[in-house]
């Protein structure tokens, strides 16, 4: 379809103005009309918005105690910025949420409220908060019934190894944070390099900031890639780290000998309770 610059920049506007109300009620569950009412209450004309920009998906990102809060802020940034959706912050109560840094966080649906069907249900990462995560039958059992049919499932970093605790990757091509990587196949899953990696319905991003790319490159999936650009352009999202040391392969040696034995205790723990959490999941 043949586009004017001025049929362009109302777009831009409708979904920057769509960005900007979705940032100011982060915590609503229901966007499908206010998305759509921000938009032309700023006086942009939405005539030329076409169909497939607006959609109706209903997103969940389940939020634990001491959880790694820029896993789930990363990708709902984007998320929330599809024109239509519905966006649920969830958790076994509402009682607000604390994460590994101390952000707090209200969830806005319980497991037994949130939406039986999901399109999407992104699980994030943490450390002591995803072993724990990994032994609550509540939450696995909740996991397993929303995965059963969700249209994706997904999570970022150590998230996936709670989606294993569920069943959820057997037999599927997943990626973790790099730490956690080799328990994967604990869970059936066979690690797979990547930020983002794709098995069927099955995405998972690697650490923390990759759930930036995982969110941003599903926004192009269920819209187009022009609008995942727009997206991209509204959060500046152009990184130019002031080190290059993000990669296993890439940092230096000295600090990976600083890095790699922070993690030992933590993949033991995550191996045991893994191995004991997906074999209970059998049965939940």
């Amino acid at each position: 379809m043949t586009m004017t610059r001025r049929q362009f920049a109302q777009r831009v506007a409708s979904i920057a103005a769509t960005v900007a109300a979705g940032e100011r009620s982060a915590g609503a569950t229901d966007h499908s009309v206010s998305d759509r009412a921000a938009a032309e209450a700023s006086g942009h004309d939405m005539s030329s918005m076409p169909a497939h920009w607006i959609g109706k998906e209903q997103i969940a990102f389940l939020v634990y105690p001491r959880f790694t809060a820029l896993d789930m802020v990363g990708p709902h940034h984007m998320l929330r910025g599809l024109m239509g959706a519905t966006v649920h912050i969830v958790s076994k109560t509402r009682d607000p949420v604390k994460s590994d840094t101390g952000l707090v966080f209200t969830p806005s649906a319980t497991f037994e409220d949130c939406p039986a069907d999901l399109d999407i249900i992104c699980v994030p990462g943490g450390t002591e908060g995803t072993l724990a995560a990994m032994q609550d039958e509540a939450t696995i059992r909740f996991l397993k019934d929303r995965g059963s049919r969700a249209r994706f499932v997904t999570s970022v970093c150590t998230g996936s190894l709670v989606l294993g605790a569920a069943g959820l990757l057997d037999g599927y091509r997943a990626t973790s944070h790099w730490a956690a990587k080799p328990v994967l196949p604990v869970f059936g899953a066979m690690p797979s390099e990547g930020r983002v990696v794709r098995d069927r319905n099955r995405i998972t991003g690697g650490g923390v900031t990759a759930g930036i790319d995982f969110g941003l490159s599903l926004v192009g999936q269920l819209r187009d890639r022009q609008y995942a650009e727009v997206a991209q352009l509204i959060a500046e999202y152009a990184p130019e780290p002031p080190f290059d040391a993000g990669t296993p392969a890439r940092a230096p040696a000295d600090v990976r000998a600083l890095t790699d034995p922070m993690f030992v205790d933590f993949l033991k723990q995550a191996e045991a309770v893994g191995r004991e959490a997906f074999a209970k999941s059998k049965f939940l």
